[in-house]
């Protein structure tokens, strides 16, 4: 036997098992997975003692070109996104100008051609004013689906009303991403947050609890009642939860993600001391939230981690709040900060990451042939040292923003190889040749007439 690539000797991580065993890949696809001791291959990969993952999917990232490439574009993002083993990304509409029209969704695609480090795909922001076209948009190429903002975002991307909410819901069959903050509450309680010296920990004050509650109870009936699916990113309090197990009780096909920052971090200890450098939106809220979030995790109500990478510069960050901007980078560090979570704290397996991370967003939005160590499928792989501790610093993050809220903290399982659609891109943690990244291929049945 021969073969294109062979990765020798690893640890096999899937949320079928693990198991020791070589790779055989032939072009873009993984041809043999066994014992592949007599095999030869043009290029092999070392990987004893290291365990090899699906490479990330990562369904929320924020790269914010076109418009803000001061503070990230498509190819440092992706960059950053490779070497933290994150082979393929879902990026967000609400760019300048947002990915509202197939005209912005063309010039994205465009963009990324021949700069994206790894595999790519955009979302398509609903508006009031594209209503009627999202159920042709949603069939484009280099579309996950349609993403919906019940949360002030950028230009025109609010859709708060539940008359329009219902319109976009009817208009597409995809799985719809949802922002669930609820609008109205948020302007009424922005006057707790206006005025000089107000501090950061006053951020899950002004989005409380009950705004992302109301937002996530208004979906959740609106999907039921059109029978769209809707999968609610970055949950982030224990009242939004018992509403989710409901929904999923009642089969109404709902998904959600948790986010790494939200089972890390909690406040008030973590703005008191990072400030506005673990601002976002929706906030990391109390103990007592993490805690739940940690405990649904673990219960397995959760279908997704997402890193919800939204990177702004420091000297933007440095504005008194809450002029500061939310959101913060998050791609590069998404895989090293569960691997610890799970390694060190116990908070799950590395068998229900891959499911997290690779598994269930290659299912659940329709990726063609990836997202598992399967023959057959497409070899984007991720190999891991488990046990080596890192601390991440700037000669290690390549977001162009070049901070991280992780910065002095001591992680685990640190990417060493990176593999994408059979090439090497990363090798002993250092990047190789050009980027190789293409637009993700999509599959989801449109129903028949006789469906």
């Amino acid at each position: 036997m021969h073969f294109d690539l062979l990765i020798r000797g690893g640890t096999l991580v899937s949320s079928f098992g693990t198991e020791e065993a070589d790779i055989g890949v032939s072009g873009r696809m993984i041809t043999r997975i066994g014992n592949l001791a007599q095999a030869k291959a043009t290029k092999v990969l070392n990987a004893k003692g290291l365990y090899v993952l699906p490479g990330v999917i990562d369904t929320q990232v924020h790269f914010r070109e076109p418009g803000m490439e001061h503070k990230e574009d498509l190819e440092s993002g992706t960059r950053a996104a490779i070497l933290g083993g994150v082979t393929t990304i879902f990026e967000m509409p609400n760019t300048q100008p947002t990915t509202s029209t197939e005209a912005a969704l063309a010039d994205k695609l465009e963009r990324a051609r021949g700069r994206a480090w790894c595999d790519y795909s955009f979302f398509v922001g609903a508006t009031q004013e594209n209503v009627r076209q999202l159920i042709e948009l949603e069939k484009l190429p280099g579309t996950p689906g349609v993403k919906i903002f019940m949360g002030s975002s950028t230009g025109s991307l609010l859709v708060s009303e539940d008359d329009v909410l219902r319109r976009v819901l009817i208009s597409g069959i995809r799985r719809c991403s949802i922002h669930a903050e609820d609008e109205p509450r948020l302007r009424v309680r922005r006057a707790l947050v206006e005025g000089e010296g107000v501090p950061h920990r006053m951020h899950p004050v002004w989005r409380d609890p009950e705004a992302a509650r109301l937002a996530t109870e208004r979906i959740l009936a609106l999907s039921e009642e059109t029978g769209r699916p809707v999968h609610i990113l970055h949950i982030s309090t224990l009242d939004e939860l018992p509403l989710l197990q409901s929904a999923k009780r009642r089969g109404l096909g709902t998904t959600c993600e948790v986010t790494p920052q939200h089972l890390w971090f909690f406040g008030p200890d973590c703005y008191d001391r990072l400030g506005s450098k673990v601002q976002m939106n929706p906030p990391i809220r109390e103990i007592e939230h993490r805690a739940a979030l940690r405990e649904a995790l673990q219960s397995g109500l959760f279908d997704v981690i997402g890193s919800d990478h939204a990177p702004h510069t420091i000297e933007e960050k440095a504005n008194p709040y809450p002029q500061s901007p939310s959101g913060m980078p998050g791609v590069q560090t998404l895989l090293p900060v569960m691997v610890t979570l799970a390694r060190r704290d116990g908070l799950l397996s590395l068998n229900k990451l891959v499911r997290l991370t690779s598994e269930n967003p290659a299912k659940l939005f329709g990726l063609k042939d990836k997202g598992f160590l399967m023959e057959d499928y497409v070899a984007d792989f991720v190999l891991i040292d488990p046990n080596a501790e890192f601390v991440p610093d700037s000669n290690w993050l390549q977001s162009k923003s070049g901070w991280s809220p992780y910065e002095g903290e001591s992680l685990l399982g640190k990417p060493v190889h990176t593999v994408l659609g059979g090439q090497v891109v990363v090798e002993e943690g250092t990047l190789v040749g050009k980027p190789q990244g293409q637009p993700a291929e999509f599959k989801w049945k449109e129903p028949s007439p006789t469906d």
